[in-house]
């Protein structure tokens, strides 16, 4: 919600009124310095969004903001230009309203437009995450980065590697929109404040990987050609596409990583298909490119990509990886209720070459179990199980 600064007004204050932490508002406002706020500076306050509403007939700003539940004061700071002496019937202004509930709609059929419309409402509300585009898929659809938080200890989530595993993507939003909620209103998850984990890390979620794919799967072939007509030959003449986990080239993303590659691609199929064609070359798709990039760039200390299914935590990699690795785990296993496996016979992954290169704790996480998409009636099940993963990984 917007604010407008008056004489005397400081961002202190402003958190002191709102009960919201001061670090908040100045991680929402990073372009104002904090000593030299200009009078009318538009200020945004996380947590809140101004709702319009119409004066009636022997209104006040007193009895609306007792009905309401918020002062006079923060109304006034919401509609800098009103007098409070000389309400006209009709009149509107905005009212200040917590959110207090999630925004993020995750139970549906989660294809790439739901993702951006509820990456605007998280936007709208929650203005000190930073979202930006890591690269394109094939067709063009933005690969979106959401950043929380400017700790020491760099930590990343992404999901919907492959296509069918989409039940991934509302899953990690659903995390991130509790953990947001969770900081404005100063409160814990599952007896965890979360306020320390924002001030310790720096939170990177990449949550759809292989948009086209996802949308592939969930709304059928695209019209534009020639994807239509390639994805539906490589279905075998099939407008099913629940088996399919590659991106629109039919190049499985999950399989185009640079860590004993060539092994991956000698037992696998050689052209493009629903699955498993690791491409001509390590790194050949968009999607799987930005991703590399990024975690070049961030230099996480842990990596997550969450995937299904099957209830397993996949950890190892050929013996490179640290001796963590295995502590952490356990550690997630026992918080969700997963089997940790040190993996085996696991090549050209994501997960494999981070910890290759890196030699830092790389994880597969498989959420869920049963049949690839996995029903949104297993979600709520899904997120329990899920959460103490998505916790652990940040404050261990």
């Amino acid at each position: 919600m917007d604010v407008f600064v008056r004489q005397g007004d400081s961002l202190y204050y402003y958190s002191q009124l709102f009960n919201i932490p001061l670090q908040l508002i100045l991680d929402s406002n990073q372009s104002v310095n904090p000593q030299q706020i200009p009078l009318g500076q538009r200020i945004q306050v996380p947590g809140y969004v101004g709702l319009d509403y119409q004066i009636r007939r022997g209104e006040s700003l007193w009895a609306l903001a007792q009905s309401r539940n918020v002062s006079v004061d923060e109304i006034l700071l919401a509609n800098p230009n009103i007098d409070p002496s000389s309400l006209q019937i009709g009149q509107t202004i905005k009212i200040p309203l917590r959110i207090t509930w999630r925004v993020v709609n995750g139970k549906q059929n989660y294809d790439y437009e739901a993702l951006s419309i509820d990456i605007r409402r998280l936007q709208t509300v929650y203005p000190f995450i930073k979202v930006s585009s890591i690269g394109s898929s094939v067709m063009g659809k933005d690969l979106q980065e959401i950043i929380i938080g400017n700790g020491n200890k760099r930590v990343h989530y992404d999901g919907s590697f492959h296509a069918n595993e989409w039940i991934t993507t509302p899953i990690i939003m659903t995390f991130l929109n509790d953990y947001l909620l969770s900081l404005t209103s100063q409160g814990s998850i599952r007896g965890i404040l979360t306020t320390p984990l924002y001030e310790q890390t720096f939170l990177s979620i990449v949550p759809m990987v292989n948009p086209d794919g996802v949308n592939l799967v969930i709304n059928g072939p695209p019209t534009e050609e020639p994807y239509r007509s390639n994805v539906i030959e490589w279905n075998s003449g099939s407008t099913n596409f629940s088996g399919w986990k590659a991106n629109i080239n039919g190049v499985d993303l999950n399989d185009q990583f640079p860590a004993l590659w060539e092994l991956e691609r000698d037992r696998n199929p050689k052209t493009p298909g629903p699955r498993d064609y690791g491409g001509e070359s390590p790194l050949s798709e968009p999607e799987a490119i930005a991703m590399a990039d990024l975690t070049r760039k961030r230099d996480f200390a842990r990596v997550l990509p969450f995937h299904t299914q099957g209830q397993v935590i996949y950890w190892g990699f050929e013996d490179l990886q640290p001796p963590e690795n295995e502590v952490l785990a356990i550690q997630f296993g026992e918080a969700s209720g997963y089997i940790p496996v040190e993996t085996t016979n696991s090549y050209a992954g994501y997960k494999d070459w981070f910890i290759q290169d890196w030699r830092r704790p790389g994880f597969t996480i498989e959420l869920g179990i049963g049949t690839n998409p996995l029903p949104l009636s297993q979600f709520d099940e899904i997120y329990e199980d899920a959460l103490g993963i998505f916790l652990s990984a940040l404050y261990l």
